[in-house]
């Protein structure tokens, strides 16, 4: 496929992220020119931002046991907090879980046309808790990255979608403590460095394998690799995040062909 661009979307939320570190290791890695945008709704401006927020608050899951069923009708005090997160995107978003693959619909709407093309590779940060819904278990599970157009990297879903090493629960259900405890915050510094945590310093490392992820996926259709040392491995914990993305940081030898054969297809074509 002819990919001729890649853009992404700064979240304001994230002062750790630096996406232009990101955007660099795109255009290194696959050679495919690489920018950086405003977050997305400030990049694409609707004419209606109350009837955007009020499409973005349908998505809120609000039963994990089940695929989403919107609310009807819908709180006000739902859209108004989607507004207001709208106007101010540097707000995170706490403890609310949006069905990914919906809130990518409503993203995608607010493309420009002409910029609606598998040809051209969007990759929003944002701050949204993304989740999808597994039929296997019948419930719905947080996500880091939905693939797609346009594919979303939450860094959110960074932090909050792999899961912390097992210890950790044991010894958080053990103290019966919750995030707003001060035993809490003594407990993640028994386990520091093992897990990404808010405004983490290593947020951008981690985030350069997870664009790669959702660019490489436009080009291939494959969305993940099984090779634990790969950049494009499917993590599930937090130590195996790690591991992939800051320890290793690389393509695995397959994925690094398929990034030579981008960047050769891009030096021989015509000019």
């Amino acid at each position: 496929m002819d990919l001729r661009r890649v853009y992404l979307y700064e979240d304001p939320s994230a002062p750790t992220l630096d996406a232009r570190a990101v955007a660099a290791h795109v255009r290194q890695v696959l050679g495919v020119p690489t920018s950086v945008r405003k977050e997305f709704f400030r990049q694409h401006p609707v004419p209606d931002l109350d009837e955007i927020a009020a499409r973005i608050a349908a998505t809120r899951v609000t039963d994990l046991s089940r695929p989403l069923v919107p609310l009807d009708p819908l709180p006000p005090a739902l859209a108004l907090f989607e507004r207001r997160l709208l106007e101010t995107p540097e707000r995170r978003v706490p403890g609310v879980l949006y069905d990914g693959f919906r809130f990518q619909g409503v993203l995608r709407s607010a493309l420009p046309p002409k910029e609606r093309t598998l040809a051209v590779a969007h990759v929003a940060f944002t701050s949204r808790l993304p989740g999808t819904f597994d039929d296997a278990d019948r419930r719905y599970h947080a996500r880091a990255v939905v693939l797609g157009l346009p594919s979303i990297v939450s860094t959110s879903g960074l932090v909050e979608a792999p899961a912390k090493p097992r210890g950790f629960y044991a010894a958080k259900r053990g103290l019966r403590i919750d995030a707003a405890d001060a035993r809490y915050e003594a407990l993640k510094q028994e386990y520091a460095g093992r897990f990404l945590d808010w405004d983490d310093t290593r947020l951008t490392q981690v985030a350069k394998g997870y664009v790669l992820q959702a660019v490489l996926h436009q080009v291939t259709g494959e969305p993940f690799c099984d090779d634990e040392d790969c950049a494009l491995f499917n993590a599930h914990w937090q130590e195996e995040m790690l591991h992939a993305q800051v320890e290793s940081g690389l393509l695995c030898a397959r994925h690094r062909k398929v990034a030579e054969a981008l960047r050769g297809g891009r030096r021989s074509r015509p000019r």
